[in-house]
C-alpha cells in the first residue's frame, strides 16, 4: 500500500507518526484526523508485534521510533517501557489487528473527518 503524505514533507511526516505513536502508547486512545489515523494504525502495529518479540535487537530497534517520555509519573516508567512490558504481553495470543480506528465526526474549523484510535482490548 502506498504511504500517505498528509500534505507534509517527508521529515515532517517521520516526526508526526513518532510523536501520534508515542501519545498513542501513553494514552490507548488518542482523537486525531481520520486519515492520520489510518497510517498511524500501521506504526503501532508494527510497535506491538517488535514488542512481543521482547528480545533486545527488538527493544533497540522501538527505541530508535518511540520517543523518550514518561508514560507513568507514579512509577517512572517511560513510553518504550510500557511498551514492552504491558502492551507487548497483552497481545501475545494476537496475531495482528492490535488497534481500531472509529470514525468520529467532522471537525468544526475546516470539516475534516476526525476518528479515534485506540487498543482492542
Amino acid at each position: 500500500m502506498q504511504n500517505r503524505k498528509l500534505g507534509r514533507t517527508a521529515d515532517h511526516r517521520k516526526a508526526l507518526l513518532r510523536n501520534l505513536a508515542t501519545d498513542m502508547i501513553v494514552y490507548e486512545k488518542i482523537t486525531t484526523t481520520e486519515m492520520k489515523a489510518k497510517e498511524l494504525r500501521t506504526v503501532v502495529d508494527e510497535l506491538v508485534t517488535l514488542a512481543k518479540q521482547g528480545d533486545l535487537a527488538a527493544r533497540r530497534e522501538a527505541a530508535s521510533y518511540v520517543r523518550d517520555i514518561v508514560a507513568d509519573k507514579a512509577t517512572g516508567k517511560t513510553a518504550l517501557q510500557k511498551l514492552f512490558d504491558e502492551i507487548g504481553p497483552r497481545y501475545a495470543d494476537r496475531n495482528g489487528g492490535y488497534t481500531r480506528v472509529v470514525k468520529t465526526t467532522v471537525r468544526r474549523g475546516d470539516a475534516a473527518p476526525m476518528a479515534y484510535i485506540e487498543f482492542v482490548k
